[in-house]
């Protein structure tokens, strides 16, 4: 009789083991249809001055952001995050949602802040860029959108300062 318990419990295991394997295979292909697609684009399309508190800054930043895929991206917050040469100088966050249709577009708005000591910091290392004329910029953010489908994004490049007299570039 326990042969016979002995011989069901090890079928018993590897019928187990066998479902364990096809699971975690079909989660590995479900995973694997999220992942693989082109970044999105993301660039400023416009800034305007808010109201801010204290000695806080305040900007609405306007991002255009473009989706090179064939499936929409869909998504229910918005993170940022701004450096200027290297150091950390705003963010902000947007409980906006949305979608952004396959190959498509859509402009979010968010409200950075740039906290006071980020400005003065920034203050002085500009000084230290204007020889140059360029200070070098990282935008990071995200498009929240549940568990699986949050969507980063980084823009960077350089920002051209006016040159002492002139207009901007």
């Amino acid at each position: 009789m326990s042969f016979v318990r002995m011989l069901f419990s090890a079928s018993l295991r590897r019928t187990a083991a066998w479902c364990a394997l096809v699971t975690f295979a079909l989660t590995l292909t479900a995973c694997a249809g999220l992942f693989g697609g082109d970044p999105l684009r993301v660039n400023v399309a416009g800034i305007e001055p808010l109201e801010g508190q204290g000695l806080e800054m305040r900007f609405n930043v306007k991002l255009r952001v473009q989706n090179p895929n064939d499936s929409a991206v869909s998504f229910n917050g918005v993170s940022l995050d701004l450096d200027l040469n290297g150091k950390s100088f705003a963010s902000g966050v947007s409980d906006q949602s949305g979608t952004v249709p396959r190959f498509g577009e859509t402009v979010l708005n968010v409200p950075l802040t740039v906290p006071a000591f980020a400005a003065v910091r920034q203050a002085f290392a500009f000084a230290g860029a204007a020889e140059s004329g360029q200070v070098p910029y990282v935008l990071r953010g995200k498009l929240a959108g549940g568990p699986f489908g949050t969507t980063r994004f980084i823009d960077q490049g350089t920002l051209s300062l006016p040159a002492a007299g002139g207009a901007l570039p």
